[in-house]
């Protein structure tokens, strides 16, 4: 694709096409090999990231519905429709705030803790295998780049 582009537009420089097309395709690799992980758990990636937020802000494993939302970048509205699926399946409970019983929480159950605790080492050891070919001493300045790319493609226009 590049030499083609080369040779019909010899004033432009298309490298920067084929590190996207690379990014591109690399993601739906990613995609796809991630949701045959989680799916083996009986999540998608949606419900993992809920579990997940949940199981990372430690014992008693309890957030906010506002701050799930504000975490994974949802409406309100699709976190509510994110929890309740996850409710019925007896993975989350939403509870009165301790601290305040006007506002709600959403705690992991233990049933959810034990889903998630294995889904999370085989997401971690399908992501390694995805870096298997990324030597060690290069993933750093990998993800920093990465990060460069996100931080220019999300600032002002």
């Amino acid at each position: 694709m590049v030499e083609q582009w080369r040779h019909e537009r010899p004033d432009l420089d298309p490298s920067s096409m084929a590190v996207f097309a690379r990014l591109t395709r690399a993601h739906l690799a990613a995609s796809r090999a991630i949701a045959a992980t989680l799916g083996r758990h009986g999540l998608n990636r949606g419900e993992f990231d809920v579990l997940a937020s949940l199981r990372r802000s430690s014992a008693p494993y309890r957030l906010s519905p506002g701050d799930l939302a504000r975490a994974l970048v949802l409406s309100p509205a699709a976190m509510t429709n994110r929890l309740q699926r996850l409710e019925e399946r007896g993975l989350v409970v939403r509870r009165p705030d301790p601290a305040d019983g006007r506002f709600g929480v959403v705690e992991l159950s233990g049933q959810g803790r034990a889903l998630v605790d294995a889904a999370v080492t085989d997401h971690v050891a399908t992501l390694d295998r995805l870096l298997d070919d990324v030597p060690e001493a290069d993933r750093a300045g990998f993800t920093d780049v990465l990060a460069a790319v996100e931080r220019t493609a999300t600032g002002p226009e």
